[in-house]
């Protein structure tokens, strides 16, 4: 299996830029291997900008645990790791692949640039626009269907910097959906950033299956997008509705929240996945929205 670890993925800790990596290394067919990296300190960070600049690259600025042997690309998502990517494939000859806009450093820098479209990347030749996030689905039979029957699901996500979440609103929004599918059988998940008093409200619905992330951390939502006849999911997370819109069979119907700060880059997301019959906006109606977006025929295209 070492002939496989091509990809030397840097990871800051953050899951949901760690699996944007490891989603790339997938999609291409190809192994990875991952270390982590983490500036020395804030100074460290902000000097990484300037230093970039003006073409001058240096471990000395962070830290990094892992061994880059056997590796011919570097592949990484977020702030943290952008620096030491351009270092380490000036150092070592490997290929540079950031996964998101590498924003405050320089594009030219890298081989190649996965953006998401809602970002409004500019356009140039080392950067691949893709019009959802990277990512890599793989159903873990948490959830097992019984034969004959037909579901919906609610993947629940929480409030961030852009959106609130308020119990009454959603219970509402659930109350409409449970009238329109009075035959299917619901199941739910929750995330790590649901509310104790949302996921309390949950519990007030007989529904045949709930996963409260509080109690069991174990991820259904692949599951659901490949049984359920409609899967519904709040807006607050890219990442959710990425893995929605490009697997399974499901129909894909969004629950707006309520904005609370400045939403372009979640509105524009939404809106370009509606253009392609990807998802509808949930207003007491459904549409049947099963258009999936293919990533493995997207990024080739940067691939080559």
């Amino acid at each position: 299996m070492a002939s496989l670890e091509k990809n030397l993925i840097l990871s800051d800790g953050k899951p949901g830029h760690v699996n944007q990596s490891i989603a790339f290394a997938d999609l291409a067919g190809e192994g990875y291997v991952v270390a982590e990296v983490k500036f020395r300190n804030r100074v460290c960070k902000s000097l990484s900008y300037l230093f970039d600049r003006i073409g001058l690259y240096t471990t000395a600025l962070f830290r990094m645990t892992g061994d880059v042997q056997g590796c011919t690309t570097i592949v990484s998502a977020g702030s943290e790791t952008y620096y030491a990517n351009r270092t380490l494939a000036k150092k070592t000859g490997m290929r540079s692949v950031a996964v998101m806009l590498p924003r405050g450093y320089r594009y030219s820098g890298f081989d190649l640039i996965i953006a998401q479209e809602h970002d409004r990347p500019p356009v140039r030749t080392n950067i691949q626009i893709l019009p959802i996030n990277l990512c890599k689905v793989r159903p873990q039979a948490v959830f097992k269907p019984e034969a004959g029957s037909s579901y919906l699901g609610l993947v629940i996500g929480g409030p961030n910097k852009v959106f609130r979440m308020e119990p009454e609103k959603l219970c509402k929004q659930i109350e409409q959906i449970i009238k329109l599918f009075p035959e299917h059988k619901v199941v739910v998940s929750t995330s790590r950033r649901t509310p104790p008093e949302v996921e309390a409200m949950l519990l007030k619905f007989d529904f045949f299956k709930t996963w409260l992330y509080s109690d069991d951390p174990a991820n259904p939502i692949p599951d659901f997008l490949a049984s359920c006849d409609y899967v519904f999911i709040t807006a607050d997370s890219t990442s959710m509705i990425s893995e929605a819109v490009s697997f399974g069979t499901s129909a894909i119907e969004i629950l707006p929240l309520i904005a609370t700060g400045p939403a372009a880059k979640f509105s524009a997301l939404i809106k370009g996945l509606e253009r392609r019959g990807c998802l509808h906006r949930f207003d007491g109606i459904v549409e049947a929205c099963r258009t999936k977006i293919d990533l493995l025929t997207e990024l080739k295209k940067g691939l080559q």
